[in-house]
């Protein structure tokens, strides 16, 4: 009598995960991202929709309405004037998007520029770009922002101007970092010896493998300047009022922090919020698009 035993199974490949699935696997499986997550598309949902939502006129002023506390009819209370401060917070949340968007946007493209070039061609072009980075990463972001704002004078314009400079060699640095290293691998070589252009090579080798980083820089720093220009018009050279904006009503309601705390802790909080869901959005990206940290996730 002969027994046969049947192996099943051992010669069998494992399931092909693709890179989405694991990407999706690690970003969504810690909770302190899926919330920060909620946050960002909740705030962007009330900056898209905040005008036909909003209960009041965010620059109406009622001045028998002024400084009255949380109600059935104000929310949140009012300010000085008398405008209602729920509402002005939900045109606020537009005003911080729309600056970190444009800050971002702007930083990133002249950087990652820069950084291209230094890191590509290395010489002269290095040593004359990064010598010029070094010396601006050698002031604090936020006083470099403070000062060029200062020359410029108060407005939205003027802030984004001063933010995407101060913030620029973050981008550069790291740019050149990461194509100093790419440029040394075969497939980039390879686009050389067959005759490639620079430009080509830059576009769709380099730059598109040097991504990942950067990406991760873009939102942890979204959070970032929407606290800088918070700050910038708390000190009175940002976003001036009436235009509704979070920095300047937390400037606004410091004067009657013992009557009516609410007028500055409500759009304080509205800012740690959003920057606590950047940050950690962030780094739920950069434990998503690491391959190394991926693979034991």
């Amino acid at each position: 009598m002969t027994s046969e035993v049947t192996l099943t199974g051992i010669n069998e490949a494992p399931p092909r995960v693709s890179e989405w699935q694991r990407f999706r696997r690690v970003f969504f499986s810690r909770g302190v991202v899926v919330f920060g997550l909620v946050v960002i598309l909740l705030m962007i949902l009330i900056a898209m929709i905040g005008p036909w939502i909003a209960p009041y006129d965010p620059y109406q002023t009622n001045l028998r309405s002024a400084l009255r506390g949380p109600s059935a009819a104000h929310w949140l209370g009012t300010d000085y004037v008398g405008r209602d401060t729920f509402t002005r917070i939900l045109y606020g949340a537009r005003t911080s998007l729309r600056i970190g968007l444009s800050v971002v946007a702007f930083a990133s493209l002249i950087g990652m520029t820069l950084g291209s070039l230094a890191g590509y061609y290395g010489g002269w072009t290095y040593t004359i770009i990064m010598r010029f980075i070094d010396a601006m990463m050698s002031f604090p972001m936020l006083l470099m922002a403070l000062v060029i704002a200062a020359l410029l004078g108060g407005g939205e314009r003027n802030v984004i101007i001063a933010l995407s400079i101060s913030l620029m060699p973050m981008y550069a640095r790291l740019m050149c970092g990461q194509v100093l290293s790419v440029k040394e691998h075969d497939y980039v070589l390879a686009a050389k010896s067959i005759g490639a252009s620079d430009l080509r090579i830059i576009a769709r080798h380099v730059f598109v493998n040097c991504l990942a980083p950067l990406i991760v820089l873009m939102t942890m720093q979204l959070g970032n300047v929407i606290l800088s220009e918070a700050s910038l018009s708390f000190l009175g050279i940002g976003i001036q009022s009436p235009t509704a904006a979070w920095g300047s009503m937390v400037n606004d309601g410091r004067d009657y922090m013992l009557r009516l705390p609410i007028l500055t802790v409500a759009p304080g909080f509205a800012i740690m919020l959003v920057v606590y869901a950047f940050n950690m959005v962030g780094d739920g990206l950069r434990d998503a698009l690491d391959p190394g940290l991926r693979g034991r996730l």
